[in-house]
């Protein structure tokens, strides 16, 4: 998958980001949506015009409405400064409307990202550096992490400062280093993190936060990326934006006299009194660590390029194609033994034959799904651990029986098809929350993609039962393990329950994640070369909700399923 990335330059940034309305999100059902190829986390500093008061690209410039709500700071994709918005985040749910593909390789294990540290002084250009080399390397999924997104929480001292513009935001000591670190780390290993809001109307962290999860391409921009040795640790790329200070200091004079309506003499004494100092004793001396110096930022077009080529390089010695490795595994004779199969009594055989029955009516279909997905369903939660204990009939005798000892159970559907198996999990888990996963393969690709999920926030103290109807290579059903895992879901906390699985898919799953049980009703041996089970049950979604494509007959001149 391709796509173009818009370079977003100081000039332009705010007003194509002034079109997306943000706050109109919060009327969104609560819970969180994944998008497009390269997301970007649009940090509160505009562009490279950063100052020691850096605001968002989206604040209000009127500085008489100070206390007017502040919009949202969101992941956005830099193809898009003129188009439609290809995520969309509230505090519960993320939506990615052209999919994320695989971030991890065919045993399930993550793939690290490759992680690029940008650092100059303010306005020198660091985020038009970054945009161009995202727009020039053309990866699936970029994440661009913003220094200014770490600002401490200010006391009241120092609040009442910042609103005289006389605390230095450009000291190291306003920065939350300790923060940062721990987020880059969970980055790095394709964790979910949850990266502050730091409203510089208000000068606090704002209450909701912006999730962000690890890319085959992480950049992490700022004025002082490079000032801790622990962040230059993480950094496998690290480049210096060099720019004449008379340039960068016009750039502020301009956006803060336009677009803050502050007086010139304001801009030039803060400049000389923090900026111009903080560049001099904590910036410029980092210009050491960097492996790469780019004079005159994104005006440098030879040295984005032999960044891009380098890049790329290393992107391509860690390249794969998931699908096709999962279907060549090397497939063992023996079952695993986390593999629970339904036992094939005469009544289970008979609930198979009518739904592989390609002649059997859409309505009868569905009744004998149903039928058999809630046996399935009853089957694995007869698997979870259970302790004996006694209680007392109605005629006062005592009962030796089980009960079970998890307390939180949630189910987790790969839609589309998982979503079938929901109403037979609510109907015997009594008040069970239920959380989605979208998961689409590619037309291009071919490999997986995901574009949606929506999990409880604390999902990593349930016990998961994940649905999908059928598993053939394991694909979606490794990527949405993956998902699980990287909110922090014990791998044996997590059930695959499905209708019908393929040899090789199982093998997949049981290797990539030995703790995960696998249960199923049951396992085909073969997988075609569309990846589809066989014998099979057909596209049981198609076949489910009535979507199966019409086919004309030359010969009856009828059209058929």
């Amino acid at each position: 998958m391709e796509s173009s990335l818009t370079s977003v330059d100081s000039d332009d940034s705010n007003n194509a980001l002034e079109d997306l309305e943000i706050d109109n999100l919060n009327d969104i059902p609560e819970d969180v949506i994944f998008g497009h190829q390269e997301s970007i986390l649009w940090s509160d500093e505009n562009d490279e015009n950063s100052d020691s008061r850096p605001r968002s690209a989206t604040e209000v410039r009127d500085p008489r409405v100070s206390l007017r709500r502040r919009r949202r700071t969101c992941s956005l994709s830099a193809t898009i400064s003129t188009e439609r918005e290809p995520i969309i985040r509230t505090n519960r749910r993320t939506i990615y409307t052209q999919g994320r593909p695989p971030w991890y390789n065919s045993q399930g294990q993550l793939k690290e990202p490759f992680v690029i540290g940008i650092c100059g002084g303010s306005a020198s250009g660091k985020t038009t550096v970054a945009s161009k080399i995202i727009k020039e390397l053309g990866v699936p999924w970029v994440t661009l992490l913003s220094l200014d997104s770490f600002y401490k929480v200010l006391n009241e001292e120092q609040h009442n400062l910042a609103c005289n513009n006389e605390y230095n935001f450009d000291h190291p000591d306003a920065f939350d280093f300790e923060l940062l670190s721990k987020t880059l780390k969970r980055l790095k290993e394709g964790k979910k993190v949850e990266v502050p809001i730091y409203n510089f109307v208000t000068h606090r962290r704002e209450t909701k936060t912006t999730s962000m999860y690890g890319a085959n391409v992480l950049i992490f921009e700022g004025i002082l990326a490079f000032h801790r040795k622990d962040i230059l640790n993480f950094l496998d790329m690290k480049i210096f934006v060099d720019a004449d200070p008379d340039i960068r200091l016009c750039r502020r004079l301009k956006r803060d006299i336009q677009q803050r309506g502050r007086e010139m003499k304001s801009v030039l004494e803060q400049y000389d009194r923090y900026v111009k100092p903080a560049f001099e004793y904590y910036i410029a001396p980092t210009m050491a660590h960097a492996d790469i110096i780019v004079p005159r930022g994104g005006e440098n077009k030879v040295a984005i390029d032999l960044i891009v080529r380098h890049v790329q390089t290393q992107l391509d010695a860690r390249g794969f194609k998931l699908r096709p490795k999962l279907v060549i595994n090397a497939i063992e004779s023996q079952p695993p033994d986390t593999l629970q199969l339904l036992p094939p009594t005469p009544q289970i055989r008979g609930l198979h034959t009518y739904i592989r029955n390609r002649n059997t009516p859409r309505d009868e279909f569905i009744f004998y799904s149903k039928r058999l997905i809630r046996l399935v369903i009853e089957y694995a939660l007869s698997l979870l651990p259970y302790l004996p204990v006694t209680v007392d009939t109605p005629q006062g005798v005592p009962y030796e029986g089980k009960l079970c000892s998890v307390k939180k159970v949630c189910g987790v559907s790969i839609l589309r098809a998982g979503e079938t198996m929901e109403a037979s999990l609510t109907e015997v888990c009594k008040d069970i929350r239920v959380g989605k996963i979208l998961i689409q393969t590619s037309h291009e690709t071919g490999e997986p993609e995901l574009y949606y999920l929506r999990l409880p926030k604390d999902i990593k103290d349930f016990q998961i039962i994940l649905m999908d109807a059928t598993v053939a290579t394991g694909a979606a059903a490794m990527m949405a393990i993956r998902v699980l895992l990287d909110h922090d879901v014990p791998e044996g906390n997590i059930s695959l329950v499905s209708l019908l699985m393929a040899v090789s898919g199982v093998h997949t799953i049981a290797y990539a994640f030995p703790e995960v049980k696998i249960v199923t009703t049951a396992v085909d041996k073969e997988i075609n070369e569309k990846f589809h089970v066989v014998p099979g049950i057909g596209n049981f979604g198609d076949r489910y909700f009535g979507t199966e494509p019409m086919i004309c007959s030359f010969e009856t001149k009828k059209w058929k399923h």
